[in-house]
């Protein structure tokens, strides 16, 4: 079993393709294989496919349902131990980040490392600790991340979503199954901020109201979306008392009732002149 699959997602995006190849065949770290899922593309990607084709472990070249229907056609073939996917147009940082990533011999579910972009060119890193709230207001990086080959035993990405499953996904293991994480202090990725997802928010957020209302019951949902909504500095507190797990929890609690007593409090009232 090798260390990690790295599956790349394409269609019509040749010269993004061979960059991405490019940077993950530049490696240092050799315990790799390469999956790349083109979806019949027509501007000369297949031809790149075959002239990398030696150093790809698995490719195919053929119409798909979109990029979570090609993501899991990429997983059935998948033998590593861990899956990254870094798709056409996204980068490896540079050429020791696989290196640099499994030195340490990770065992956790999900490692989370840094990404990097035009906008964000010395990295930014997943808030942690990670909680339901957390994910409410962020959206993990896929490029960045490395889910452990397990996770997808019986669990692939949810085809019905054209750009929010892996949101999706993250819930799932993160809240849900309670995986295991860590936060790794490496840039891994500098992804490409022209894909569908970075392009059409406003689908997006459509696609993130079907997904909390599906595991989300009502009330819970309701209260997400008023802390989503919450820019309050008491909030914000509460990370400098996660001493224990109780009494994290007890902290939230007390700010959180406290934040809606000063919300009713002042929508009782009125404004203060």
């Amino acid at each position: 079993m090798k260390k990690v699959s790295v599956i790349t997602v394409n269609y019509n995006n040749a010269d993004g393709l061979k960059r991405t190849l490019e940077s993950l065949f530049a490696q240092t770290f050799t315990d790799y294989e390469s999956i790349v899922i083109d979806g019949g593309s027509t501007d000369g990607s297949r031809e790149i496919i075959e002239n990398f084709a030696d150093r790809i472990t698995y490719w195919v070249s053929e119409p798909d349902g979109g990029i979570y229907h090609a993501m899991n056609k990429g997983i059935r073939q998948a033998t590593g131990l861990y899956y990254n996917f870094m798709n056409s147009g996204d980068l490896f940082e540079d050429p020791t980040v696989l290196e640099n990533i499994f030195a340490s011999d990770p065992t956790e579910d999900i490692l989370f490392g840094k990404y990097a972009s035009d906008r964000h060119p010395k990295g930014v890193a997943y808030p942690t600790p990670i909680t339901m709230l957390t994910l409410y207001k962020t959206h993990p990086n896929h490029q960045a991340s490395f889910l452990r080959w397990t996770l997808f035993n019986d669990h692939l990405y949810d085809e019905t979503y054209r750009i929010a499953s892996d949101w999706k996904f993250f819930i799932e293991c993160l809240i849900f199954r309670q995986c295991s994480y860590a936060h790794l202090d490496v840039i891994v990725a500098r992804y490409d901020q022209t894909g569908i997802s970075s392009v059409n928010q406003k689908l997006y957020e459509e696609e993130r109201e079907q997904i909390l209302h599906l595991l989300l019951p009502d009330r819970i949902y309701a209260d997400y979306i008023y802390l989503g909504d919450a820019d309050s500095p008491l909030l914000k507190l509460t990370p400098y008392f996660n001493r224990t797990r109780g009494f994290q929890q007890l902290i939230y609690g007390i700010t959180y009732a406290l934040i809606r007593f000063r919300s009713l409090f002042v929508r009782e009232l009125g404004p203060l002149h």
